[in-house]
């Protein structure tokens, strides 16, 4: 029989669910003896201008469905609109620190949150890459170490934002959606490093679909963890390290009773290593709005 294993990437996306959420992940972590990648936002959290986005009525429809309120706090609409957001990587530095220190792998989300989601299709190259490297920086003057890894949020990202990753000191990255483990093709068909896609449906893109609550989600998610193949689930801080807090727990210990490994995203790189090249392609999925980038089909990687 395969095994079962199971990548856990912890996106950290605002103040409120790196002072509160993620203390909280680290103690769940600590107890069942799992190491996961936490990938942290340490610019200023900004994520209440989002509330121009709430005009449109599919991501409204989500905001509703999946209890955003609860899982964000009603203080977010403050954070880079009526007070000046919050710089993430000087006000929680030590629980950062601590994460590190636990043995977590470290991944940078975003400098800034919401600049990324909002406008980074649209930012110059320079500008893409001055932000980037601001948060390793950051990342690295708080750890000690810079970050190996990197993770785009809401999976917005394309090619140039891919060649400009090439520039920095990561040696994988998790920005897409899709199946395995691949190596993306580039301008002039150059192959970058490689992606560990998320396979696995988030929390807000499916519960209150199709009827799902939180006494079927547990179950629902453990049937689409497959062994012998790639599996890779997103969790947010400020969801399952806060208002779901007891149902990520329980997913935890159900996970583990069941034999599925739970690992770091790089530590999957030699369980799988890439096989396929992949154009990154603009898809949409059901539960989120916008386009995310996406594993295509791909070419097989010939070995010597």
């Amino acid at each position: 029989m395969p095994e079962t294993v199971l990548g856990l990437r912890i996106d950290v996306d605002t103040h409120r669910g790196t002072q509160k959420g993620v203390p909280n992940l680290l103690k769940i972590l600590e107890l069942h003896r799992i190491a996961a990648s936490f990938f942290f936002c340490v610019g200023p959290d900004n994520m209440g201008r989002h509330i121009f986005r709430l005009l449109k009525p599919d991501f409204l429809k989500k905001m509703l469905r999946s209890s955003a309120p609860n899982l964000y706090g009603w203080d977010i609409l403050l954070k880079g609109t009526v007070l000046p957001g919050p710089v993430i990587g000087k006000k929680c530095a030590d629980i950062i620190r601590a994460a590190a220190l636990a043995g977590h792998e470290i991944g940078l989300h975003a400098w800034d949150h919401y600049k990324w989601q909002a406008h980074i299709l649209n930012m110059g190259q320079e500008q893409i890459f001055e932000d980037l490297a601001r948060g390793c920086e950051s990342l690295e003057a708080i750890t000690g170490k810079p970050p190996t890894c990197s993770a785009s949020p809401g999976w917005i990202c394309n090619d140039e934002v891919l060649n400009i990753k090439e520039r920095l000191s990561f040696s994988f990255n998790s920005d897409t959606r899709g199946s395995h483990v691949f190596l993306p093709i580039l301008e002039k068909n150059k192959l970058g490093l490689p992606q560990v896609p998320v396979t696995l449906p988030t929390y807000d893109e499916i519960i209150g679909r199709n009827g799902l609550s939180h006494a079927t989600y547990n179950p629902f998610l453990l049937s689409l963890i497959k062994p012998g193949q790639l599996n890779v689930l997103t969790i947010h801080a400020e969801a399952e390290g806060l208002y779901c807090r007891d149902l990520f727990e329980a997913f935890i210990k159900q996970a583990v009773a069941q034999n599925i490994s739970i690992l770091p995203l790089g530590h999957l790189l030699a369980k799988f290593p890439p096989e396929d090249q992949c154009r990154v392609i603009q898809k949409e999925i059901r539960g989120r709005q916008g386009k995310v980038a996406f594993q295509s089909s791909g070419t097989r990687i010939e070995t010597p």
